[in-house]
């Protein structure tokens, strides 16, 4: 079982893009955060398990983001690659109060 560490402020839920991803460097982690169509913001590991892109850069469609080297679709809820690929990447809890997200870690 991973032990969580504590809450971390990213920043403010009215200054993240709709529907692009955006990098963030949490303790020794590199974190994609993206705010989806629907409102709701979503966090991943920032890197591919395929050939490790960076998930930030891919495109957003729904709850999935592709990754921009290979293509691959990953759900941003809970990290799972789509068949016929495989392979999943960490997800983050996040929390957003008021106008602040913040990731559990």
């Amino acid at each position: 079982m991973e032990k969580t560490l504590g809450r971390v402020l990213i920043g403010k839920y009215s200054e993240l893009p709709d529907r692009l991803g955006k990098t963030f460097f949490v303790r020794d982690e590199e974190i994609a955060l993206f705010k989806l169509v629907n409102g709701d913001v979503r966090a991943i590991e920032n890197r591919c398990p395929h050939k490790g892109g960076v998930l930030a850069e891919g495109m957003v469609s729904g709850d999935h983001v592709f990754c921009p080297m290979h293509d691959w679709k990953i759900n941003v809820c809970d990290g799972q690659v789509q068949a016929p690929d495989h392979g999943c990447v960490r997800t983050y809890q996040v929390e957003v109060e008021e106008d602040l997200v913040y990731i559990i870690i």
